[in-house]
Parts: structure tokens; C-alpha cells; sequence
């Protein structure tokens, strides 16, 4: 098990906001989600990308692997943050 077993938010309880918010971007990106189950996305993200990922231990798959499936779901989800704050900050301005 790593070292970091789970994330915690900032703000508490923004978990469901944060798992709808990836729900959401992630669908936009073109893959299926499951809005009660937003994680299992990272699952979709591996096969297009070509990585093996099973449910369970993946203990033996490389750091820079996973890293990968991350960042391809954790970018998508800072670039639509940045829009949404450009959008608001677009507003603003007279």
C-alpha cells in the first residue's frame, strides 16, 4: 500500500463535489462514466491509453505507469478549472 492512503480535501467535505466535478469533466473528455462510481473512470482512462490496470493489486505496474492514468484524469480537471476561472474573470472585467 503507498505511503499516502488517501487525500484529503481542504475543504471538508468536498469529496462528493470533487467526485461529480470529475464525473463531469471526464465525460466531457469523451469517456463513460458512472456518476456513482466517478473513480472507476481511471479504468477507462488505462485501457485507452493501453495500460493494463485491474481492480485490486497493481502493485507491480511502474510509478511513471499510473502517473499517466493520473495526470491524463488530473489534467483534464486543471484545464477546466483555469477555463471556468478565465470565464469568471472575463465577467468581471467592464
Amino acid at each position: 500500500m503507498s505511503r499516502r492512503s488517501r487525500r484529503k480535501h481542504l475543504v471538508p467535505g468536498a469529496d462528493a463535489a470533487m467526485s461529480a466535478f470529475k464525473a463531469e469533466v471526464m465525460r466531457r473528455e469523451g469517456f463513460v462514466v458512472n456518476p456513482s462510481r466517478p473513480d472507476d473512470v481511471k479504468f477507462e482512462v488505462a485501457q485507452s491509453l493501453g495500460i493494463p490496470l485491474e481492480r485490486g493489486y497493481n502493485g507491480d505496474a511502474s510509478t511513471e505507469r499510473m502517473g499517466q492514468i493520473g495526470g491524463q484524469i488530473g489534467g483534464a480537471m486543471v484545464k477546466e478549472l483555469v477555463r471556468m476561472a478565465q470565464e469568471k474573470l472575463a465577467k468581471q472585467q467592464p
